[in-house]
């Protein structure tokens, strides 16, 4: 995607334009809107009710971010001026969060329209763009009920007016400051967030910026802002980089709705992927926990293909754990050395599915969610035998860690590469060598113990003998 040129002023269809001044009615507003600088200067721009019909819905919305992205990935550019490419927003739409629709259709039909939209001049909403569209199915359901007919709404400067149109980062910034701040009405469900704000930020916003236009954010400064900042990348930007090497994986960049498509999917994944950032990957990327488990040269990349085939499954019925669960659990599980072999044994599954297997009778490719299923189907016997396995020896069912794999892992330790002596503290080297003495005392008992025991089985074998 192009850097966005901070400038650059988005295009305006004339012809849209004349259709929304003709129809346009007045009606009272005493309230700024969050564009420019118009809450600071106190000033109140004109709003007007207009018909349904003449607005439009906006692609660039945040909550339907991932299914225009997949769209757009599978088919090319959906255009947002066409009558087609409405009909396809309107569906993306309606299958978002049915729960808070609904909540907004009662609100409506209870107390009307409560709060103004924010339409470009030729009628896109840059916010309300649910509103629009329960308003559509409450004007059909009751057989043009005029007070379902108008949107009330705020219109922002076209060509040639006073003040110049809004560039694409005003835009951008009026989505944000109505759309992402948490106001308890249809927030964006946390991975379409996280899409959203990916896409602001490669048209070139900053995430300090998309931040601080947040109310629950704008008061923030200096190292608790920064924390804030840390925050948002954790639970947002760092688990959707995993999702895109995923999708990598499966050859299937931008594929976005095979993660998640809203709060209510029951295929989902999103969480299991903010878990798998958060509790594993961040820890095999440290020095410190590499070490406290045992983490070889080597393992990261193993580590991420067999989290990614479990998050691919989904479900792992023979322990009744989902995805998330499993990722929550994996340090525990990659800890112990057996139940970490028995799990390393899903790594020779295949992420892929033969050419017959992705073909339907017609000889067409089948989509990317029925290949999941497929998939899953076809690996659910080796999945669930090494994750059920690898539980067991965690939880002393199968087996115990025994004293040669005990002094196997030890010695792994002594070994590796981040035990360079030379990265020592100076303070420190005397505790280091009273360490060692330690090893070595302790190394020297149980050798001391393994002759012995190898003299006493000695002895043993001459009286079988004798």
């Amino acid at each position: 995607m192009k850097n966005l040129i901070k400038n650059q002023q988005r295009t305006i269809i004339q012809e849209f334009v004349e259709e929304i001044k003709k129809a346009r009615m007045e009606i009272s507003n005493n309230e700024p809107i969050k564009f420019r600088d118009d809450k600071n200067n106190h000033k109140i721009r004109k709003a007007y009710k207009i018909p349904v019909d003449l607005l439009r819905f906006r692609k660039d919305n945040g909550r339907i971010a991932s299914d225009v992205m997949t769209y757009e990935k599978e088919k090319g550019t959906l255009s947002e001026s066409t009558d087609f490419g409405q009909a396809q927003i309107r569906k993306f739409l309606l299958k978002k969060d049915p729960d808070p629709t609904k909540e907004l259709t009662n609100s409506i039909i209870k107390d009307g329209q409560e709060d103004l939209a924010i339409i470009t001049a030729d009628g896109f909403l840059i916010n309300g763009n649910r509103r629009k569209m329960v308003l559509e199915q409450l004007y059909e359901k009751y057989r043009g009920d005029i007070k379902y007919k108008y949107m009330k709404v705020v219109i922002l400067p076209g060509i040639d007016e006073t003040e110049p149109p809004p560039s694409i980062e005003e835009i951008e910034q009026v989505e944000n400051r109505y759309q992402f701040q948490k106001t308890g009405k249809a927030e964006y469900y946390n991975f379409d967030m996280a899409l959203a704000v990916k896409r602001k930020i490669d048209l070139g916003m900053d995430l300090e910026e998309i931040l601080l236009d947040d109310p629950n954010y704008e008061e923030l400064k200096g190292k608790a802002l920064q924390n804030k900042i840390k925050e948002f990348k954790e639970e947002y930007i760092e688990p959707l980089k995993c999702v895109d090497r995923y999708l990598v994986y499966l050859k299937r960049p931008g594929h976005y709705n095979t993660i998640s498509e809203g709060r209510g999917d029951s295929e989902g994944r999103w969480q299991a992927f903010l878990d798998y950032y958060n509790i594993v990957y961040k820890k095999i990327k440290d020095d410190k926990y590499r070490i406290k488990f045992g983490i070889r040269d080597g393992d990261e990349g193993k580590i991420e293909n067999i989290a990614f085939k479990i998050i691919r499954k989904r479900l792992i019925k023979g322990v009744d754990k989902k995805a998330h669960q499993i990722m929550r659990d994996f340090p525990k599980l990659i800890t112990n050395q057996n139940s970490k072999r028995e799990l390393f044994k899903i790594e020779k599954i295949n992420f892929e599915l033969s050419k017959e297997e992705i073909t339907d009778q017609d000889g067409n490719e089948i989509d990317e969610k029925t290949k999941d299923t497929i998939w899953g189907i076809k690996n659910a016997k080796d999945i669930v035998w090494h994750v059920k396995g690898a539980y067991e020896i965690m939880e002393h069912k199968k087996g115990q860690d025994t004293p040669i794999e005990l002094l196997k892992t030890s010695l792994e330790k002594l070994f590796h590469s981040n035990l360079d002596v030379d990265n020592i503290d100076f303070g420190r080297i005397d505790e280091a060598m009273k360490i060692t003495r330690e090893i070595q005392n302790r190394a020297n008992e149980i050798e001391h113990l393994l002759y012995e025991s190898k003299k006493l089985k000695d002895k043993l074998k001459k009286k079988i003998k004798l």
